[in-house]
């Protein structure tokens, strides 16, 4: 095996994190795992994605995968019913555009694949009815082209769910967040912006409407946690403190108290690389 110094791409890094015991939850968690089809349908069943999909209920027709990585986001595109185009530069058949063609052809969906980089969308105008971007914009090197030639693909109507982008509250806070991540030291290629810069990219892109979901209000970010299973492990940490655990259950049985408490919480979190993700709409022509 490679060692650390040598490891310079991102399939080295997510080879590396596999064969390590103790990562294996993250692992599962980041759907790195294999086989391939089988942790895409545990995306497609998972909160974050049936989240997503309220987002695009009464929607259908083309959908664009940026940054598509092994592929999950595009199959369950494909399987909501999307004609799905997945654009991944990365020609790996662990991490990139190989592998999403081996589980397009096992799950024998029609998904096309473009090895492009997301900052020059070889696509014209008004092409996607949807654009769908995983952990992808806090990569971008030009996050304003990227987000305007997103825009630029869409259909007037169209929407942009850019989801699970790590936020930082102030600039100084990149390098405490890029120490902590469990792969940037294995390929460098990770970053992050403070939410205004997102938000200023979006709206300077043309989006007219920009839905901003907060890290601890919406399935999406929460993810790998549900609300009830990010609930239990407030009670047991609670209860490793003070140990009244009947207490700390009923303090937080109501599912609106509980969402408040969290609403609250959120305003004094500061975490470097919280996730947020963005919903967007590109008016009608």
């Amino acid at each position: 095996m490679k060692d650390e110094q040598e490891l310079a791409t991102w399939e080295d890094a997510v080879i590396w994190l596999r064969n390590q015991p103790d990562k294996r939850q993250l692992v599962l968690d980041a759907f790195y795992d294999d086989p391939l089809v089988k942790a895409a349908e545990r995306y497609l069943a998972s909160a974050e994605w049936q989240a997503v999909l309220k987002f695009l209920e009464h929607r259908s027709g083309r959908a664009l995968d940026v940054g598509a990585g092994r592929g999950i986001a595009s199959y369950a595109l494909a399987r909501s019913g999307f004609a799905v185009t997945a654009l991944e530069p990365d020609p790996s058949a662990v991490v990139g555009a190989a592998a999403i063609r081996g589980l397009a052809a096992e799950a024998r969906l029609p998904i096309e694949v473009v090895e492009e980089f997301s900052e020059r969308l070889p696509f014209d105008d008004g092409t996607f009815d949807v654009v769908f971007a995983r952990a992808v914009l806090h990569h971008m090197r030009d996050l304003d082209g990227a987000c305007r030639e997103m825009f630029r693909v869409l259909r007037p109507g169209g929407m942009l769910i850019a989801a699970r982008e790590h936020v930082l509250s102030k600039e100084a806070d990149l390098e405490t967040f890029l120490d902590q991540h469990p792969l940037h030291h294995r390929y460098g290629g990770e970053h992050a912006f403070v939410l205004d810069r997102y938000v200023g990219a979006l709206r300077g892109a043309g989006f007219t409407a920009i839905e901003v979901l907060a890290p601890l209000k919406s399935p999406i970010n929460l993810f790998p946690y549900t609300i009830e299973t990010l609930r239990t492990a407030i009670v047991e940490r609670l209860s490793a403190r003070i140990p009244v655990k009947p207490v700390w259950r009923a303090v937080f049985a109501s599912n609106g108290v509980f969402r408040l408490l969290l609403s609250l919480a959120g305003r004094f979190d500061h975490r470097p690389g919280r996730l947020y993700s963005f919903v967007c709409h590109k008016a009608q022509a």
